[in-house]
């Protein structure tokens, strides 16, 4: 049922009355499965994997900021409009 509320696909409302349970139910087995999803599904895993990405991301993005900064100094060396005033 949590599943079912996370999905989205019906309201908490249809998801409650047609497996017989009360709406305030399926909201706090929703709110658990998401404060818990990590940890039932194998968290140390998907954190690894996360912090992994967090490191390529930031180095992409210090790469990117070099990339820019270089070009920026570079434009402002070019005369007419599209050099830097």
């Amino acid at each position: 049922m949590a599943l079912e509320a996370i999905r989205g696909e019906k309201t908490v409302a249809q998801i409650a009355a047609h497996h017989e349970v009360h709406a305030t139910q399926v909201t706090a087995w929703k709110t658990e499965l998401l404060e818990n999803a990590a940890g039932i599904f194998g968290g140390d895993v998907l954190a690894a994997d996360g912090k992994e990405r967090i490191r390529e991301l930031q180095a992409k993005i210090g790469q990117l900021t070099m990339e820019n900064d270089f070009l920026e100094g570079a434009l402002g060396k070019f005369p007419g409009p599209s050099g830097k005033r």
